[in-house]
C-alpha cells in the first residue's frame, strides 16, 4: 500500500506515460504505461543490460532499429485457441509480426557484445511456413486469395460470368427505357442489381421495387429478366464466402497448435520495444547509465548535475523555466540528510528527484546526471511527501503525515531480516545479535517537513525521535525541515548530514541550488524586512530570537559565502585549464604545419637536384657528340675539357663546411640515447671496445659509443681500433628494436563502415610512418570489415607487410602493418 503510494507521490505514472511516447508498438506502450519496478537486484541488473545492449544497437546500426509489421495479436491467439476463426486481417497481421520479430532477431544475431539480448531471441520460433501460407492465402487487403482454394477460384470464376451476364442485361434495358430512369445508370440494393425508375413511369421496368427515394419520386427496382440471375448470384457468393470461411479455418488451427510459441513471440518483441523506449527516452534525456554500489564495500552515492526528468519534459514541450541540476554525494556512513532552506527553494524537487533516480536505475533506465552515476539499489522506496489535509476524513496535515510514516515504518520492520547470511555459508556478525538489535534495511526513506503541523517543540522532538530510529533501521533518509534543532544532529552523530537549498539575500528568490554540508539559515526575517514590514516589529522579533541564532545565521551566512568564493575560483581554475587546452591544441597543430613544411621542402630540394643532375647528363651527352662530330684535334678536346669544367662549377654544389670536431662524453656528462628516446649520465668514460655505462632513472646500462650523442645532436668520436693481420670475423648486427604500440600508431575501426574505414587508415598511417609500424583494430563481427582493410593495405604503396596480431594483442580482431 505505502509503495503504491510512494510511486504516486513522486509521479511516477506521468514519467511512464512520457517513456510510453518513445515505444515503437501498440504493446511496448502499454507496457511503459505499466512499468513496476523489479523485486530484486538481479532484475534490475538485467533490465539494465537490455538498456545499455539497445542503446549500443541504436548507436551502430545505419539501417535502423525498426518494430514494423510488429502488431498486438493477443486477442486474436485467444480467439484461435477458443476455436473462433480469425479474419483475413487477424491472420495478416500474425503474418507481418512474425515476419517483424524475425528481423530483429537477425540484427541481434549480427551483432557481436549483446549476450542479453541473444540470449532473449534464442529460444524464439517465427514459423516463417506459416506466414508463407498465410501470405498465400491471404492478400493485402485481407481478403482470401484465388490461389488458396481451387473451389475458391472456380465459384469465383463463375460469380465473375454470372455478373457480367447481369450487367449486359441491364445495359441493354438502360438503353431500350432510357426515359424512363431518373439516371442513366446501374446500382445496387442490399446485394440486388437495380435500376433508378421514375415513380410515374415504373410500370416501363416490371420488377421487383427493392427500395425508393425520400422524396418518393424515385424507385429502385430490380427487373424481373435479372431476377433469377441475382439469385444465382447469391447462392454463389454464400459458397464463396463459405469456402473462404474454410480456408481461414484451416490457418486458424494451425495458428492454434502453436500458440504457445507465438505468445513467447509477441512477449519477447514487447521485452524488445520496451527496452528500446528505455534507451531513447534515456538518450533524450542525455541520461548515463547507473552504477549500483554496495554499501558493504564503503562506496559513496554520486549523482552530479542530476536533473528532474518530468522537468526536463516540462521545459521541453511546455517552454518552461530551464531545469537548475543538483549534485547528491552522501559518504557510506551517512545514514539521514537533513535538508533545511526557505519555503519554495526546492526541498520537495529535491527529494522527488533522488527517488525518482532511483526508480528509473531500478527499472532499468539511465540517470539524467553526469558520469559516473552511482546509487545503491533499493529494495524499497517509501515517501511521505505533501499536504495530507483531508476534510472528508477529519484528518489534519499533522494527522496525515503521521499515519503515512506509521505505515513506512511498518513496511521496514516486515522487511527486516533477523539474521543475515554470510557468502561462505557462515551467519555473520548479525546472527550473534540479539533478535532485537536494529539493523538497517535497503531502503530509501524520503520524508517532507518531518515533525511540522503542531506544536514546533514537541514536532522537533518528534522529528529527531523519529530520524534516529531510521538511521537505525533504513539504508539512506532524506528529510527536509524547518527545525533548527535538526541542524545540530550532525555533531552528535557522524551518521547524520545537512545540506540546504541556496537563497539569494539581493532578489528575496531561492536559487534551486543544493549546498552540502551547510546547514540552511533562517531567512524569514530578512525578508519580512525587505518586503516593508516595519522595522520595529523586525527589530523586536530579532530579540525574541535570540543571540544565538543570529550568530548561528551569521556563521551559516560566512560559510556559504566561502563556498561561494571556492565555487568561483574552481570555475576560474576550470577556465585556465580549458585555455591550455585550447593552445596546447594550436600549438600542436603547427607543429604538424611544420612538419609538413619540412617534407615538401624536402621533396622540392630533391625534385631540382635530380633536375640538375639530369640537365648535367643531358649537357655532357651534348659535347660528346660535338667531339666525336668535329675532327679529332687538340684545339677540340681543350675546347670539350673546358666545357665540361664549366658544367661541373654549374652543377657541382660546394664542399660542405668543415665538421665540428666529435663528441668526447665525459664522466658525469648528460647525453642522449636515440634508438631508447632516453636522456641519461655517463658513469665511466669508454673502454677500448668503445662502451661506457650510463644511468638513466634507476636503471643502469653499458651502451656503445655509436649508440650516444650530445644533448645537441653531435655524434661520439669512435676511436680506431688496430686490428690484428688475420680477417675478423664481422660483428653480430644488434637485433632490431621491437616496435611499440602507443596511441599515435594505434586505429580503432570497430564500427565503421568499409569506405570510411578505408578515410581513416590512410590518416593514420600518413601520422604512423615515423614509428614504421601500425595497429589496426577492426574487430571480429562478420569479417566484412577485416576483409576491406585487408584489401586497402595489399595495395598502399606505403605498406611493406601486414599479418593478425598475437593473440594477447587482439588476435583476429587486430590487424598489425609494417610501413616502408
Amino acid at each position: 500500500m505505502i509503495q503504491s503510494e510512494t510511486l504516486e507521490l513522486l509521479e511516477w505514472q506521468r514519467l511512464c506515460q512520457h517513456l510510453a511516447t518513445f515505444a515503437a508498438t501498440k504493446l511496448g506502450a502499454i507496457a511503459s504505461r505499466h512499468l513496476h519496478p523489479p523485486a530484486t537486484l538481479a532484475e534490475s541488473l538485467h533490465l539494465l543490460a537490455q538498456t545499455k545492449e539497445v542503446y549500443q544497437l541504436e548507436c551502430q546500426l545505419t539501417s535502423g532499429w525498426t518494430f514494423e509489421g510488429i502488431q498486438d495479436i493477443g486477442d486474436a491467439l485467444e480467439r484461435a485457441e477458443r476455436q473462433g476463426i480469425l479474419s483475413g486481417e487477424d491472420l495478416l497481421a500474425i503474418a507481418t509480426t512474425l515476419a517483424g520479430v524475425r528481423r530483429l532477431r537477425r540484427l541481434i544475431d549480427d551483432q557481436e557484445d549483446i549476450p542479453v539480448l541473444n540470449q532473449l531471441v534464442a529460444d524464439i520460433r517465427t514459423y516463417p511456413e506459416l506466414e508463407q501460407e498465410i501470405h498465400r492465402c491471404i492478400d493485402e487487403r485481407g481478403d482470401v486469395t484465388d490461389r488458396a482454394s481451387p473451389k475458391l477460384a472456380e465459384i469465383r470464376q463463375h460469380s465473375k460470368s454470372l455478373r457480367d451476364r447481369i450487367y449486359q442485361t441491364l445495359q441493354n434495358i438502360v438503353q431500350r427505357q432510357g426515359g424512363a430512369l431518373q439516371q442513366p445508370l446501374i446500382t445496387q440494393r442490399g446485394d440486388r442489381f437495380v435500376l433508378p425508375v421514375k415513380a410515374p413511369q415504373k410500370d416501363s421496368v416490371s420488377g421487383i421495387v427493392h427500395d425508393a427515394s425520400s422524396t418518393g419520386a424515385t424507385l429502385y427496382i430490380e427487373p424481373h429478366a435479372i431476377v433469377g440471375l441475382g439469385n444465382q448470384l447469391k447462392t454463389y457468393q454464400r459458397r464463396e464466402q463459405a469456402e473462404a470461411e474454410a480456408v481461414r479455418r484451416v490457418l486458424t488451427e494451425q495458428v492454434a497448435a502453436v500458440k504457445p510459441d507465438l505468445e513467447q513471440v509477441l512477449a519477447v518483441a514487447t521485452r524488445l520495444d520496451l527496452a528500446t523506449a528505455k534507451a531513447r527516452y534515456s538518450l533524450w534525456l542525455q541520461a548515463n547509465p547507473p552504477r549500483f554500489i554496495d554499501p558493504n564495500q564503503r562506496e559513496s552515492i554520486t549523482l552530479r548535475q542530476l536533473r528532474h526528468p518530468l522537468l526536463v519534459w516540462q521545459y521541453q514541450h511546455e517552454e518552461d523555466a530551464p531545469v537548475v541540476p543538483i549534485t547528491i554525494q552522501i559518504q557510506p556512513q551517512i545514514k539521514v540528510v537533513a535538508i533545511t532552506g526557505p519555503n519554495t527553494g526546492g526541498k520537495t524537487v529535491t527529494l522527488k528527484t533522488l527517488g525518482l533516480a532511483a526508480l528509473m536505475a531500478k527499472v532499468g533506465l539511465f540517470v539524467p546526471a553526469k558520469e559516473p552515476v552511482e546509487l545503491p539499489w533499493f529494495e524499497q522506496i517509501l515517501a511521505d511527501i505533501g499536504d495530507e489535509q483531508s476534510l472528508e476524513q477529519s484528518l489534519s496535515t499533522f494527522s496525515g503525515h503521521i499515519r503515512r510514516i506509521s505505515r513506512i515504518l511498518e513496511e521496514l520492520e516486515n522487511c527486516r531480516a533477523p539474521w543475515r547470511v554470510s557468502t561462505d555459508g557462515g551467519e555473520d556478525d548479525l546472527a550473534q545479535r540479539e533478535p532485537d538489535t536494529p539493523h538497517p534495511t535497503s531502503a530509501l526513506v524520503l520524508l517532507d517537513e518531518i515533525g511540522a503541523g503542531t506544536d514546533p517543540a514537541e514536532g522537533s522532538a518528534l522529528a529527531i525521535a523519529l530520524l534516529n530510529y531510521l538511521a537505525d533501521h533504513a539504508q539512506l533518509t532524506v528529510a527536509t525541515t524547518h527545525y533548527g534543532e535538526l541542524k545540530a544532529l550532525k555533531y552528535q552523530d557522524e551518521r547524520f548530514e545537512n545540506a540546504s537549498v541556496e537563497f539569494n539575500d539581493v532578489t528575496l528568490s531561492p536559487t534551486y541550488r543544493l549546498l552540502w554540508g551547510i546547514p540552511g539559515r533562517s531567512n524569514a526575517l530578512t525578508i519580512a524586512e525587505r518586503l516593508g514590514l516595519k522595522s520595529d516589529v523586525v527589530s523586536l522579533a530579532q530579540t525574541l530570537v535570540g543571540g544565538s541564532s543570529e550568530d548561528v545565521n551569521q556563521v551559516i551566512s560566512g560559510l556559504e559565502a566561502q563556498r561561494r568564493d571556492q565555487e568561483t575560483k574552481a570555475q576560474e581554475a576550470n577556465q585556465l585549464l580549458q585555455q591550455t587546452e585550447r593552445l596546447h591544441q594550436e600549438v600542436s597543430s603547427k607543429a604538424k604545419l611544420l612538419q609538413e613544411r619540412e617534407r615538401e621542402l624536402k621533396l622540392s630540394q630533391e625534385q631540382a637536384v635530380q633536375d640538375a643532375i639530369a640537365q648535367a647528363k643531358a649537357e655532357i651527352a651534348q659535347v660528346i657528340r660535338k667531339l666525336q662530330q668535329g675532327p679529332q684535334i687538340a684545339q677540340n678536346a681543350k675546347k670539350a675539357t673546358d666545357a665540361l669544367k664549366e658544367i661541373e662549377q654549374r652543377h657541382i654544389p660546394k664542399p660542405p663546411a668543415k665538421a665540428k670536431p666529435a663528441f668526447q662524453p665525459k664522466v658525469g656528462d648528460r647525453i642522449r640515447i636515440p634508438r631508447l628516446n632516453q636522456t641519461a649520465e655517463v658513469l665511466t668514460p669508454a673502454d677500448e671496445d668503445g662502451e661506457l655505462t650510463v644511468r638513466f632513472g634507476l636503471m643502469k646500462m653499458t651502451v656503445s659509443l655509436a649508440d650516444i650523442e650530445s644533448l645537441e645532436g653531435q655524434k661520439a668520436h669512435i676511436p680506431v681500433k688496430s686490428k690484428p693481420a688475420s680477417t675478423p670475423a664481422p660483428a653480430a648486427a644488434s637485433p632490431p628494436t621491437p616496435p611499440i604500440r602507443t596511441e599515435k600508431n594505434t586505429i580503432d575501426l570497430r564500427g565503421s563502415r568499409v569506405a570510411d574505414a578505408e578515410v581513416e587508415l590512410e590518416q593514420a598511417i600518413s601520422k604512423a610512418i615515423a614509428s614504421g609500424v601500425l595497429w589496426i583494430i577492426h574487430g571480429k563481427g562478420t569479417g566484412k570489415l577485416r576483409a576491406g582493410v585487408h584489401e586497402f593495405l595489399e595495395r598502399h604503396p606505403l605498406v611493406d607487410r601486414f599479418e593478425l596480431a598475437k593473440q594477447a594483442e587482439g588476435g583476429s580482431g587486430v590487424t598489425v602493418a609494417y610501413l616502408k
